[in-house]
């Protein structure tokens, strides 16, 4: 099988793809076979030993996939050979097979496209997480989205419409702001704008906001904090931008408003019948059309290099899959 290497720690470039034997599925192990896998942002960090994961070298980024179940180890009950799957595997999955243990996998029902399930987990379930769990996102309210033509960014603008909020989406270029408005924001804001918080300001008529989904950092973390309303609610998802931010902690008193936090990963492992309940909302959602996720891009498994490094270069518009030979496949004739 056919597998995208990171033999040393390096940027995209860096990369190889192989040829390896087919995996074995150990005790307790179940083998996917990949059709689709969703390129994510921690993996333009994990190829460079810079993400809380650090997995032995050699090996495959990738961190969620969807596909059918090759094989399964001993011990394993739930799962057989055939069953179409979503996995959330951490790393591994820019290949054509992937293994991973059961509690990473989510059965595909009926309707759901493979490439849809192979960008739905990490994106989609950490950001519908954040809405409903962390900041109880209520329908009327306003949500103000950073980052909001990149991956996370696209979730947030398409889920909080889905729950009820008005969606101010932010980004830096025409046509980024072009594809929040397709994906159904509201209102849009130049984020490089030099009065973004006065932006903010007047187009929630002085008011403010009452929830912020922020997977930047950076300067953009101070100012959407300075346009918040009263008890309003920050989410922290991550920090493309590079920058981790220290904003002045007298504005969350003065606005009675909190910093809250976002770890989805912890969550799953935390609270697995929660989490469990949450996929099959968005699948759910998926399957009767009222969610589509933003797919804007399909590279073959050999562009997983080109994918790695428009993304880490914040020029990737919505979501990324690649897709193996048999993905493409399965594509074509669903």
């Amino acid at each position: 099988m056919r597998a995208v290497l990171c033999r040393r720690h390096g940027p995209p470039e860096s990369l190889e793809l192989a040829e390896l034997p087919p995996l074995d599925a150990g005790e307790g192990e179940v083998v996917v076979s990949v059709h689709a896998a969703g390129v994510n942002f921690p993996d333009t960090l994990i190829i460079e030993n810079r993400y809380q994961l650090k997995p032995p070298l050699p090996f495959s980024p990738g961190s969620e996939v969807a596909g059918t179940v090759a094989r399964v180890g001993k011990g394993v009950t739930g799962f057989a050979p055939g069953d179409p799957v979503l996995a959330l595997c951490g790393w591994g999955g820019f290949a054509e097979e992937v293994a991973t243990r059961p509690s990473a996998l989510v059965a595909l029902p009926a309707g759901v496209p493979m490439e849809s399930a192979a960008v739905l987990a990490a994106t989609y379930g950490t950001t519908y997480y954040a809405l409903r769990d962390r900041a109880a996102l209520q329908p009327g309210e306003t949500l103000l989205v950073l980052g909001a033509a990149g991956g996370t960014g696209a979730a947030a603008i398409q889920l909080g419409e889905l729950m009820g909020a008005r969606v101010i989406a932010a980004a830096s270029t025409r046509d980024k702001l072009a594809l929040c408005h397709r994906l159904g924001a509201d209102e849009t804001v130049d984020s490089s704008a030099a009065d973004l918080r006065g932006s903010l300001k007047a187009l929630t008529g002085g008011r403010g906001l009452d929830v912020v989904y922020d997977p930047v950092g950076g300067a953009l973390t101070e100012a959407a904090l300075r346009a918040m309303a009263w008890g309003g609610r920050l989410l922290v998802i991550g920090f493309a931008s590079g920058t981790i931010p220290q904003p002045p902690l007298n504005l969350t008193l003065l606005k009675g408003c909190a910093i809250v936090g976002v770890f989805y990963g912890a969550f799953m492992e935390r609270k697995p019948a929660r989490n469990a309940a949450l996929m099959q909302q968005l699948l759910a959602w998926v399957g009767e059309g009222r969610l589509q996720p933003a797919i804007t891009t399909r590279l073959p498994l050999a562009d997983a290099a080109t994918a790695l490094r428009a993304l880490a270069d914040r020029r990737a518009l919505g979501k990324t899959v690649l897709l193996t030979s048999l993905g493409a496949a399965s594509e074509a004739n669903a």
